[in-house]
């Protein structure tokens, strides 16, 4: 082998499907990769002036490439793989790394169709198409074209990793990907120094939800329960913090502003740092339909707040239930405001129970761990020169 070949700097594409949190959610994974000398190059769809700066402060390069995120026009997406496919053979980097939904499609199809040595996919939810519930024949025509790419796509994948069992118990069984392939990694973790614990929050007693306005989230469930705890309890706070989405399954925004205005709840659309929010809160809700392992959580847990989500995949990965919070099951308002109901009635139980969830984040929810599984997998081609 030549000198020249030896000294070859090692390099990575991570596509991404949203500039704005490339840093938040990958950037000490991009600064670890950075520190052992690996050249990153970092592929969004959006990038601003704002959060193309925010990546190249890190080091990494900022590449931009065509994608629609929720269409579902088959025009849209061959470009999305030209472009994609595009930039791969020009840069030609050892290993891509893709997650969500269509950069793991077409981000692990453009690899291929490049030449590029090894790809890996990180599965971070089943998202719309796969959850359980709510059916109708378009739902069932994305679902069966998802299930096709995926299992096509993902063949070409050296690994795909999950977060959850439930997700890559149902993606062998599905016959998406070969078990031989698949690699449970957990949750993808947090700073836990950017997320210290906090005082426990007594008065008001605040239940916060963050997350995109999605049916799926359990919005509609929240403000349900909302509603029937303020009938008993009504000096009760209940914050809802994220923007409105133009996914299938969003809530109409008519719907929301009604209970903002009867003083329901109250609701931030946006906000630069959700800390000073989960700060005020009691007790952190997620009533999910079904998640990877939700990020949102993982970041109240290490806040030491107890938890109240539902008893599904992803979300049963951060409760263990009467310890650090309560399982409830999904699309119950019902159950949801008794769990609620709980900590109004015991509110010894938010400090306790805040506690636990610290604990559990320390345990379970470390990012610098989680990065370290992760590039153990993905740096093998770089291992093997």
């Amino acid at each position: 082998m030549s000198r020249a070949m030896k000294t070859a700097q090692k390099s990575i594409a991570l596509i991404s499907p949203y500039a704005a949190s490339v840093v938040p959610f990958r950037g000490r994974l991009i600064r670890s990769l950075l520190d052992d000398g690996v050249k990153v190059f970092v592929l969004a769809p959006d990038y601003t002036t704002v959060t193309r700066n925010s990546i190249a402060a890190l080091g990494a390069d900022t590449i931009e490439y065509t994608l629609n995120r929720t269409g579902i026009n088959p025009f849209d997406d061959v470009s999305t793989l030209k472009s994609l496919a595009l930039f791969l053979r020009k840069s030609k980097p050892d290993v891509v790394l893709t997650y969500q939904t269509k950069p793991n499609i077409y981000g692990t199809m453009a690899a291929k169709l490049s030449g590029v040595r090894k790809s890996y996919a990180l599965i971070e939810g089943l998202g719309f198409a796969f959850t359980q519930g709510e059916s109708n024949i378009k739902k069932r025509v994305l679902e069966m074209i998802l299930k096709r790419l995926y299992k096509y796509s993902l063949s070409y994948a050296e690994n795909v990793f999950f977060l959850n069992p439930d997700d890559l118990s149902d993606f062998v069984n599905m016959g998406l990907v070969v078990r031989s392939k698949a690699v449970l990694l957990g949750g993808i973790g947090v700073d836990l120094d950017k997320w210290p614990p906090g005082d426990p929050v007594l008065q008001p007693l605040t239940f916060t939800l963050v997350g995109r306005l999605l049916k799926e989230k359990g919005v509609l469930e929240f403000i349900e329960a909302a509603k029937r705890v303020k009938l008993l309890h009504q000096k009760v706070k209940f914050l809802l913090i994220g923007p409105l989405d133009t996914n299938p399954g969003s809530v109409d925004r008519a719907y929301v502003l009604r209970w903002v205005d009867e003083g329901v709840i109250e609701w931030i659309p946006w906000t630069d740092d959700v800390r000073s929010y989960i700060g005020r809160t009691s007790v952190f809700v997620l009533p999910s339909y079904r998640e990877g392992v939700p990020r949102s959580t993982q970041e109240a847990m290490a806040m030491a707040k107890p938890i109240i989500t539902t008893d599904v995949p992803g979300c049963r990965e951060t409760v263990v239930n009467g310890v650090n919070g309560f399982l409830v099951p999904p699309r119950d308002a019902k159950a949801l405001a008794a769990a609620m109901v709980k900590f109004i009635n015991e509110p010894q139980q938010i400090e306790r129970m805040g506690r636990e969830s610290r604990r559990l984040a320390e345990e379970r929810f470390d990012e610098i761990k989680f990065n370290k599984k992760l590039i153990a997998h993905i740096s093998k081609p770089w291992r093997a020169r």
